[in-house]
């Protein structure tokens, strides 16, 4: 796996670096925005820890250009007092977030959920290989090859919210708070806001729904988290 960091304190960025060349994977680093932007069109990247307080252009701004051309898994790196542009980030793509301060092995943990999400164990791929129809054919879920279809066209979805998306449709009429989203779609339990796994359904809703405001698919349930209501009508 070739990984890009982007951090602009040396000390965080040595260590993240060293760890995960310890994890096999190779590693690229930068600590300026723009020089993100560039060495990720010069170079294949298959996931990119981001932080959000860069020279050049901010972690935002990065992770928007970014999302213009690519899906690839982004891992945000914030201090706890910066939470609103946390949440500003995932509604940007990100797919998921880390606060300063945090332990290694944490970031080597999200970066393999996140590996999991992409690249699932064959025997769930398996359970399901026809494509999962619904709203007459409005919407399409293709797990074999992560695709989705709306009104007969492929929309761009992150690991995170394909992975939301399949775990909600997969149990249609089952209401999930937001912590059990959290962990089954991000491998951990969330601590402190959930606004995080709401920032993920509001991307989503954006992609799949007629009228993100007034969705049909993936409706709120007040109090209690959120439901995929369509049902499954036939497999191709």
């Amino acid at each position: 796996m070739h990984i890009l960091i982007v951090e602009d304190e040396p000390k965080i960025r040595d260590v993240l670096q060293a760890y995960m060349k310890m994890e096999g994977w190779s590693v690229d680093y930068t600590s300026d925005g723009h020089e993100a932007v560039q060495k990720f069109d010069l170079s294949q990247h298959d996931l990119i820890l981001l932080d959000l307080k860069l020279v050049g252009l901010s972690g935002e701004e990065v992770c928007e250009r970014i999302r213009e051309k690519s899906n690839v898994p982004i891992i945000m790196i914030t201090s706890k007092n910066r939470e609103n542009d946390t949440i500003r980030g995932l509604n940007l793509g990100a797919d998921d977030y880390i606060a300063k301060p945090f332990r290694v092995k944490e970031v080597v943990a999200r970066i393999k959920a996140l590996q999991r999400r992409l690249h699932p164990e064959s025997n769930e791929s398996a359970a399901r290989k026809s494509a999962m129809v619904y709203d007459k054919g409005n919407l399409v879920i293709m797990t074999e090859n992560r695709s989705v279809l709306v009104d007969g066209k492929p929309v761009n979805l992150t690991a995170t919210e394909f992975k939301l998306l399949t775990v909600l449709s997969d149990n249609p009429q089952k209401i999930y708070s937001r912590s059990e989203l959290s962990y089954i779609v991000q491998g951990y339990r969330f601590q402190g806001d959930s606004r995080a796994i709401d920032a993920h359904v509001k991307n989503l809703r954006k992609k799949i729904e007629q009228d993100s405001q007034d969705p049909k698919y993936i409706v709120t349930r007040i109090g209690s988290g959120y439901q995929f209501t369509a049902i499954h009508e036939k497999g191709e």
